[in-house]
């Protein structure tokens, strides 16, 4: 059951994260989450960061999706102004919107990577759908109500997966 919440990589940030990393993984899609991924949950805008760090892995072939709970005000604000394709209130873990994702996105499991900041919804969704689950520490240290829960859960499963494996915190894939 445990495993159903690992993450295959745990990262201090996304934007480590190059497309020559993934190509050596046999990777060509990554699916991303946004709050507290990306930028604060509270935050509207995309930074600077995100703007660079979507735009080069386009450039090198990497199709990029963000794939959010959050309302789609929300989530469309990011994505227009950075030109992602999006899928907001995902229902992550839910199949459905991995299943969207990689469908709109003509991707496949074996070559997808969903990243995200907690255990209880983008990586157990994501390990679900048998994608390449990367878990990025959060951008910041506050969250919204929602999320409170998810975290309670989340420090027992991180305590009993540091007992279990060597998953540790990196800076890249």
């Amino acid at each position: 059951m445990l495993k159903n919440f690992s993450p295959d990589k745990m990262l201090t940030s996304p934007f480590g994260i190059t497309a020559d990393q993934l190509r050596k993984m046999g990777k060509t899609t990554v699916l991303t989450d946004l709050d507290n991924t990306l930028l604060a949950w509270d935050q509207l805008d995309a930074t600077d960061e995100i703007y660079n760090w979507f735009r080069i892995l386009e450039e090198d072939g990497i199709k990029v999706m963000i794939v959010s709970n959050n309302n789609e005000e929300r989530v469309k604000r990011v994505a227009v102004a950075t030109k992602i394709p999006y899928l907001a209130k995902a229902k992550k873990p839910l199949a459905a919107s991995f299943q969207k994702a990689l469908a709109d996105l003509g991707s496949t499991p074996e070559e997808t990577v969903m990243i995200g900041d907690q255990i209880m919804t983008d990586i157990f969704g994501g390990n679900r759908q048998k994608l390449t689950t990367v878990f990025v520490r959060p951008v910041k240290d506050t969250d919204g109500f929602a999320t409170k829960f998810n975290r309670f859960m989340e420090r027992i499963i991180l305590k009993r997966l540091a007992k279990k494996s060597e998953l540790k915190w990196e800076d890249s894939l």
